[in-house]
């Protein structure tokens, strides 16, 4: 094929060098944009009288047989050509001649290349936001079964106090609801439309940009044409967006892994999303957490990737930037991978219930609601912090849980310990006491999923 920029030279470099600068291999997939793209641009032009509109029907009825040969796979993307807009515009004239020329009238490829990513990335903003709504509602649902159900909390991987287990499964939908947030704000930001800038200096022409912003669902039209072709700020923040998105699933990712295993068995996760051993048949690996854990790093990269492909760049256009197609690209792809195997294997996942509140009951989970009672007593809370200490220090000698020390052994640490000791430490009791907004209690879990599902119902 030949060269859109072919005149000055004559569009012969080296062979090596071609592939190089070649994009056509990944950004083949704005076939859709491109042409969508390029009917609203011919549109425009007839409405402004650039073309007539008998070239403005050729034009779009041609691009129109593109994208659906394209889609039905009659007609193959030739990797040869340069780019996917070479491929489009070549295309076009072999198939209607040369009105199919005039389609590049009043625009460059930096702009056309510009309005194919935001189109794209606003796309990939609204499949992420409902994917993620999708986790966000399987965990609420699995926080509902399990609402009830007393599990240790954690600092430092250490058991802190007792909580249930669908509150731990709620501050996951609320990372996830943020994530949405996040999501549905970049797309706000970044919905503003670039054609019309041409290369970086507007255009001559009598266009109406605002007219084919309109066209194609962009809220408005950028204000500074240097800035329409040289801003890939929302690809950065949708790539900030996306890999905060995977930190949330890679903590997630861990914790299922240390609850599935042998030393926790808290939950059971489906055979459908674990793998076995080669040589070790009572294996149960949970390789599909494993892996969005391990992908995170990658995520990650493709953040680091174009921040650092944009932090010298002088303005406008620099060939640079198309180094934003391929990480923006693996970004997006790899989180809906994450996505896509996170949200059943959710909905599949038991809790151990008995595990759970067994290891509950035996961490000393309670001390805090033990020095809480001696405190309502009236002693200062650090006086009572300081028995409470010696009480858990003892009983860790003489291997005893809270609950099996006898009244009278209570009674050697302070006169204020009474029988009503024993119901204010009871693990349950120390779940639902905490009736704080937020907190652990199931009334209190109960508000925060109706509040997530409310939210989840207006995204």
């Amino acid at each position: 094929m030949s060269k859109l920029w072919a005149g000055r030279a004559d569009g012969a470099i080296n062979e090596a060098a071609e592939a190089f600068n070649a994009s056509i291999t990944f950004d083949k997939r704005l076939y859709r944009e491109d042409i969508i793209g390029s009917v609203s641009h011919a549109a425009m032009l007839a409405k402004q009288g650039i073309i007539s509109l008998e070239e403005e029907k050729l034009l779009i009825s041609g691009l129109s047989a593109i994208l659906a040969d394209i889609e039905s796979g009659d007609l193959v993307i030739d990797e040869k050509a340069e780019d996917i807009h070479t491929f489009v515009e070549e295309t076009l004239v072999a198939r209607i001649g040369a009105v199919g020329k005039k389609l590049h009238t009043a625009r460059s490829r930096n702009d056309q290349v510009a309005l194919d990513m935001k189109m794209y990335a606003r796309n990939a903003a609204d499949d992420l936001k409902k994917q993620v709504l999708s986790l966000a509602a399987a965990l609420t649902d699995k926080a509902e079964t399990y609402k009830a159900t007393v599990m240790s909390g954690y600092t430092h991987l250490q058991r802190a106090q007792p909580i249930t287990f669908g509150q731990h499964l709620m501050a996951y939908v609320f990372m996830l609801l943020r994530d949405a947030d996040r999501l549905a704000d970049a797309r706000k930001r970044l919905n503003v439309s670039p054609i019309g800038a041409a290369a970086l200096a507007g255009t001559t022409y009598d266009t109406d940009r605002a007219y084919e912003a309109l066209l194609l669902s962009f809220d408005g039209v950028t204000e500074n044409s240097l800035d329409s072709v040289s801003d890939r700020d929302y690809v950065v923040e949708l790539l900030s967006a996306i890999s905060l998105l995977m930190v949330h699933l890679s903590r997630l990712s861990e914790e299922l892994v240390l609850w599935s295993s042998f030393e926790f068995k808290y939950v059971e996760i489906s055979d459908d999303f674990t793998t076995g051993s080669s040589i070790m048949p009572q294996k149960k690996n949970p390789d599909m957490a494993e892996l969005a854990r391990g992908k995170t790093g990658r995520v990650f990269g493709d953040l680091m990737a174009m921040l650092t492909v944009l932090k010298g760049l002088p303005l406008a256009y620099n060939k640079d930037m198309q180094e934003d197609k391929e990480c923006f690209f693996d970004a997006v792809d790899t989180a809906k991978a994450c996505l896509g195997v996170f949200i059943p294997m959710i909905k599949s996942l038991k809790a151990n219930e008995e595990n759970m509140l067994a290891a509950a009951k035996g961490g000393y989970i309670n001390a805090t609601d033990l020095a809480d009672y001696l405190a309502k007593k009236g002693l200062p809370f650090r006086e009572a912090y300081k028995i409470v200490g010696e009480i858990v220090r003892d009983a860790l000698h003489g291997k005893k849980t809270l609950e099996e020390i006898a009244l009278e052994d209570y009674k050697k640490y302070s006169p204020l310990f009474k029988e009503d000791l024993y119901e204010a430490i009871s693990v349950l009791n120390c779940v639902n006491k905490r009736t704080s907004y937020g907190g652990t209690a199931v009334s209190s879990v109960e508000r925060q999923i109706a509040l997530a599902r409310e939210k989840m119902q207006t995204e």
